[in-house]
């Protein structure tokens, strides 16, 4: 299959110029190469991609469709590389000018994998250089942004502040590259993938729901689903790393990340069915204090909500913080722990008579669900698809309700 850094860079970034001039020799003079050799680049780019990317006219060259598209997430592509390489130069204070416009899709390809890999031997491997090869290209990275990219530890290796800075350009750079071949290449290429990070306090139903509607709609595309809090989900989505966020909306969001709204979800106090507080009666603040409490980690939302509960008093005690559903499911079942969750995450369980609500959803206690992107992410049609069905799932209003 063919991988971004699989294409020229160089012939990349002359599409703009071709697609904008509608002429190959001004397109030719304005990247700084012959006539011959873009008109060689751009005719192995269509093979790679397997599209046409231009119409040949003879007074000049018009952009196909798919062209424009691949013109415009090259566009993409380089702005995040400026970007980092603006970062690395700011740290070093020297290096060459605009450095990313010399970078080669070999060094980025390996510089990645030795990120990802963590050593220059699995490095090597995943990206199929000789380790001498990989040594080189990294080393050249490291001499164009007058910085150095990665430490040695022990036996393996690290990424400097610096690398890290280009690491997540590289990766959202290939995320843009990987969007113009899916869209552009034939069947069953242009499925795509899609990877969603899901946090643990999300609606039960609402992602599987979702899924099951794009599977039904792509079945050839590629879904991969990453379970997490949102400490753990929040800087591989901005690395490009997974394509959206879905769960709880948080406050103070960084600048490069852009919420939507899906639903509000009410929370409960849960506990083992048969547990002494179990049932419809709302127990005093008093009662509550009477038994251990399972709570989210600091700075969490949900444990904000917690906290509420016991405004003006002592918190009872909590023993045991965990953002893990499956965790407190387990825990809870087991003793006389108490939690804060949403009705909607134990569903199956007070019907199959193993969880209880304690009194009833608790008022003013609720938290906006919804997704988490990239302010700079522009969506393939089946990523788009699946944000669509997930806006559905949420009118539908498909889950079920504790009676």
């Amino acid at each position: 299959m063919l991988e971004p850094f699989d294409l020229n860079l160089r012939h990349l970034r002359a599409l703009e110029s071709i697609v904008a001039r509608g002429s190959m020799s001004a397109a030719a003079e304005a990247v700084s190469l012959s006539q011959p050799a873009l008109t060689q680049g751009l005719a192995k780019l269509e093979r790679q991609i397997g599209v046409a990317l231009f119409d040949r006219r003879p007074n000049g060259m018009s952009a196909t469709a798919a062209g424009i598209l691949v013109a415009q997430r090259a566009r993409a592509a380089f702005a995040h590389l400026a970007a980092a390489a603006r970062a690395v130069s700011r740290s070093s204070n020297s290096g060459f000018a605009r450095f990313e416009q010399l970078m080669t899709a070999t060094q980025l390809r390996a510089f990645l994998a030795l990120a990802d890999a963590g050593s220059f031997t699995g490095a090597a491997h995943a990206a199929g250089l000789s380790q001498p090869a990989l040594h080189r290209a990294v080393r050249d990275l490291e001499t164009l942004g007058a910085a150095e990219l990665v430490e040695r530890r022990g036996r393996g290796v690290a990424l400097t502040p610096a690398g890290r800075r280009l690491a997540r350009g590289v990766r959202l750079a290939a995320v843009e590259i990987a969007a113009a071949i899916y869209e552009t290449g034939p069947e069953p290429e242009r499925a795509g993938r899609l990877v969603i990070g899901a946090m643990p306090l999300s609606r039960a139903q609402l992602v599987p729901v979702a899924v099951a509607g794009l599977v039904r709609a792509a079945p050839r595309a590629t879904i991969d689903i990453v379970e997490g809090s949102w400490r753990d989900l929040v800087e591989p989505l901005r690395d490009g790393v997974i394509d959206l966020m879905i769960g709880a909306l948080r406050e103070g969001l960084p600048s490069d990340l852009t919420q939507t709204a899906l639903m509000v979800d009410s929370l409960g106090i849960v506990a083992r069915a048969g547990h002494p507080l179990a049932g419809p009666a709302a127990p005093s603040h008093a009662r509550l204090s009477d038994y251990p409490w399972i709570v989210a980690r600091a700075g969490a939302p949900l444990r904000g909500q917690w906290e509420q509960i016991f405004a003006g008093g002592p918190l009872p005690p909590a023993p045991i913080e965990c953002g893990s559903v499956m965790v407190i499911r387990a825990l809870l079942r087991d003793g006389d722990f108490l939690t804060l969750l949403s009705p909607d995450q134990i569903a199956s369980e007070v019907r199959a008579g193993i969880l209880a609500l304690v009194g009833p959803p608790l008022g003013g206690m609720q938290r906006a669900i919804g997704v988490t992107t990239r302010t700079s992410w522009r969506p393939t049609e089946t990523q788009a698809r699946f944000l669509t069905l997930l806006g559905e799932a949420a009118l539908q209003n498909t889950l079920p309700e504790i009676q």
